[in-house]
């Protein structure tokens, strides 16, 4: 998976010089880290800008701090940084002052979100973490034209942990403070007792702004997954926490439901769970029954080979308490196999040559059928990303290489809307496209192999598309436009 966290539950911390030094998660891409300083005592917290070394006074209470590089990577300064203080030196500093802006003129008119051909839906991924060096915000899903061609948003990720539902990244989601020309509607954030601020407040706008559309809160993810199995010992304990806090009352309308991204029941990802064949179904069941008619969805393995993911669990007598799957249609191949053979990493259909028989869209698609999944509650699942080698020996797929291509945020790995122009496409295998420029090989979806996705998906009769995630995407919304427009 490329779902990765930037911040929240830090992984590391050392004593310098008087205050905890806390790492980001290791599994994070080097260059979307992000360190935090906290002094001992009661915690407050609040976001900064910094760059490496230096040295801050805040609020005239007498502490002092030293932010220091997330030296992983020499040279690699974060974006923003994520600090949690306490009395180190008489007390917390004072609240920031408000931040006052004149009112608008006038509130933007809501755009009405048209309903999307044969009622299929469109969904995409938003990151957390995005606002950090990917520079990617709530406000860049409306410029780009996207807001208006999707039906839902997935807000990825929360945590899972303690066996409940948990905030992820507490200043990204609804901390940090937007200024009028970076909010959706044109409106700076407010420092004003209990006001709501981040992520959750600019999806709150843009849902003004677009009443038809939908957002679910995804839990868990690749590197959140680890707390599922602990969940499933509890499902109803775990239900009532996710319930709380999907509806705590200062975001409460922002989000119309929960997702369920468990890599993966009774298998192994990250870490390897053993809840049981029974344990998914069950916390599914329980979800359920505590959300009542609001959304419950959940991302799926694609791996549909026999004795495979899918066969791990109870998908089949899961389906009956979700509103869909989301297959995860990619990822199959790529450069954790750095010598390669080279292939595309989201295949639709099976090839001569492919390195893994059964590792392709259509046989995903087949097998939770065979499991007795409704093709209306089966979603098509593409990535807005590449993977690629480098060192590659041949421009077909099947060449041998020697490592992963350089990418901007993790090698192998790099979004469309920088391939398009830095190696693009010249030829196409199992309903997706490939590229050789120079020595490197990459595997990635273009606007048209995204078209014939999407006729497959017609065909199939599938409840829809969804994709991983809206930061890959031209500034325009090319991919989207190609989903949409031929998304029966």
């Amino acid at each position: 998976m490329i779902r990765l966290q930037s911040l929240g539950a830090a992984v590391a911390a050392v004593a310098v010089a008087g205050a905890l030094l806390v790492s980001g998660p290791t599994g994070a891409p080097a260059a979307e880290r992000a360190v935090a300083v906290a002094c001992n005592g009661p915690a407050w917290s609040t976001g900064v800008a910094y760059t490496g070394g230096q040295e801050v006074t805040y609020g005239g209470h007498g502490w002092r701090a030293r932010w220091w590089t997330y030296n992983d990577v020499p040279g690699a300064n974060a974006q923003d940084v994520w600090v949690d203080l306490g009395a180190c030196d008489g007390g917390p500093p004072t609240t920031p002052p408000p931040t006052t802006s004149p009112p608008p003129t006038s509130t933007p008119p809501p755009t009405t979100t048209p309903p999307p051909p044969g009622g299929r839906k469109l969904i995409g991924y938003f990151t957390q973490w995005g606002v950090y060096g990917r520079n990617y915000h709530v406000k860049n899903v409306q410029t780009s034209g996207s807001a208006d061609k999707l039906t839902h948003i997935m807000y990825a990720f929360g945590n899972v942990t303690n066996g409940q539902c948990a905030i992820g990244d507490a200043y990204a989601d609804y901390d940090k403070a937007y200024t009028a020309a970076d909010s959706v509607d044109g409106v700076a954030d407010t420092w004003d007792p209990g006001a709501l601020r981040g992520n959750f407040n600019q999806l709150r706008k843009l849902k003004a702004m677009h009443p038809g559309l939908k957002v679910v809160w995804s839990f868990g993810g690749w590197t959140w997954s680890g707390g599922f199995g602990q969940a499933a010992a509890n499902p109803a304990a775990f239900a009532d926490s996710c319930r709380r806090l999907v509806e705590d009352p200062r975001w409460a309308d922002v989000f119309d439901g929960i997702d369920i991204d468990w890599e993966y029941p009774n298998a192994c990802g990250l870490t390897c769970d053993a809840s049981g064949r029974d344990g998914y179904r069950n916390l599914m069941a329980a979800l359920r029954n505590r959300f009542g008619s609001d959304l419950v969805t959940s991302a799926v393995s694609a791996d549909g080979t026999p004795g495979g993911k899918l066969d791990a669990a109870d998908y089949g007598g899961a389906a009956r308490y979700v509103d869909w799957y989301m297959p995860m249609t990619y990822d199959f191949f790529g450069a954790f196999a750095p010598q390669g053979p080279t292939a595309p990493h989201s295949p639709l259909t099976s090839y001569d040559g492919i390195p893994q028989p059964g590792f392709d869209s259509s046989t995903a698609v087949a097998k939770l059928k065979s499991l007795g999944v409704p093709s209306g509650k089966i979603l098509l699942g593409v990535g807005f990303y590449g993977r690629g080698w480098t060192g590659v020996t041949q421009a077909a797929p099947g060449g041998s290489a020697t490592g992963p291509a350089p990418g901007t945020y993790e090698p192998g790995i790099e979004d469309y809307k920088v391939l398009r122009n830095r190696c693009p496409a010249t030829g196409t295998v199992g309903g997706t496209a490939y590229a050789r420029c120079g020595s490197e090989w990459w595997g990635y979806d273009t606007p048209a192999t995204l078209a014939g996705k999407m006729r497959y998906a017609n065909g199939q009769g599938l409840g829809g598309a969804f994709f991983w995630e809206l930061s890959g995407d031209t500034t325009n919304g090319e991919l989207i436009s190609a989903l949409r427009s031929n998304l029966g």
